[in-house]
């Protein structure tokens, strides 16, 4: 696909994708004038599924408290003929991943750490 200019051809991108075996987006939104497409994705695995397939080299992690639940937030987004697609992954998380994120190689922790 070389553009975006229409709202046939964002939702025909994703169509692809769903024809090539990924899963469908639990959500998406377009915006008017398909200058922004956002996919939202339930797990780790659907959003690598995505980002590979739409070939995102842009990417972002954000970790938040949303009213007392700490979550993390994964983007990858790539812009394609002037419309930026992001695929995003919002994952609830405890502190104990929240330590992890602090150490430098995970594996390397201490049995007795963990």
């Amino acid at each position: 696909m070389t553009e975006l200019a229409t709202r046939a051809q964002a939702f025909g991108l994703i169509a692809e994708g769903v024809a090539a075996g990924l899963t469908a987006p639990w959500r998406l939104y377009l915006a008017r004038g398909c200058r922004y497409l956002s996919l939202s994705v339930g797990d780790r695995a659907e959003w690598n599924a995505w980002r590979t397939h739409l070939g995102c080299p842009e990417l972002s992690v954000r970790v938040y408290d949303a009213g007392g639940e700490i979550r993390r937030s994964s983007m990858a987004e790539i812009v394609l003929d002037g419309c930026r697609i992001s695929v995003e992954l919002v994952e609830e998380v405890s502190t104990d991943d929240l330590d992890r994120l602090l150490v430098a190689d995970p594996t390397t922790i201490e049995p007795e750490e963990r």
